[in-house]
């Protein structure tokens, strides 16, 4: 049997049962924390005075925010490769659509922010490349050929898509959440279950206590 045949019957044997495979549960709760750490640096970094500190950490937040564009595209080939599994989320028709659209945004946001973000770097110059995770260089978009006043003008345009972006996460994360309570303490079905990094149950204990809720 081929590998990749492997992997996907491996990983459905976690979305038969209505949970994510471990690869999508990390890759959301990888993403989130840094989405959450892109959001509270960015507020923090509107605040620096300019000099080098603030032109560091403006550099650390772009190449952030090109990882998280890259493992939204990881993320994306992976829910192609196995589909997400069937909750309670999906019974009502509103609620489909609901959790659908709210993946689209997101899907949308991790790409225009991260773009933005790029072309805001690449219109100051000189400017230098970015690197994903510190190794892969990324270089800038090619605006050094145009005049000052076209890469002004491709900064001030970056910018409020980057603002407009920020707008949208800052109103779509905490409505995700709320979702989530909802879901778990409201409804008291399985969403939240679904997406938990998995805690294997004790076969040891006495009293043969689980852990790991069981679905299904």
């Amino acid at each position: 049997m081929k590998l990749h045949r492997l992997v996907r019957k491996w990983a459905q044997s976690y979305t038969r049962s209505g949970k994510y495979s471990p690869v999508g549960v990390w890759f959301h709760w990888l993403m989130a924390a840094l989405v959450l750490y892109q959001l509270a640096s960015g507020w923090l970094m509107s605040r620096y005075p300019v000099g080098g500190s603030k032109l560091a950490t403006y550099e650390l937040h772009s190449e952030l925010g090109l990882s998280i564009l890259l493992l939204a595209i990881l993320r994306f080939a992976w829910r192609l490769f196995v589909p997400n599994p069937i909750n309670d989320a999906q019974a009502p028709e509103w609620q489909q659509t609901a959790s659908h659209l709210t993946q689209y945004l997101f899907y949308g946001l991790f790409a225009m922010l991260p773009l933005s973000g790029w072309a805001m770097w690449s219109a100051i110059q000189p400017v230098e490349p970015l690197r994903i995770g510190g190794v892969i260089a990324i270089p800038p978009m090619p605006f050094h050929t145009l005049s000052p006043a076209w890469q002004f003008q491709v900064l001030d345009w970056a910018e409020s898509l980057h603002v407009l972006g920020v707008v949208g996460l800052s109103l779509l994360v905490p409505l995700h959440v709320g979702a989530a309570f909802k879901h778990h303490f409201w409804d008291r079905d399985d969403v939240v279950r679904g997406i938990l990094p998995e805690i294997r149950d004790d076969e040891t204990a006495p009293d043969h206590t689980q852990y790991t809720p069981r679905v299904g």
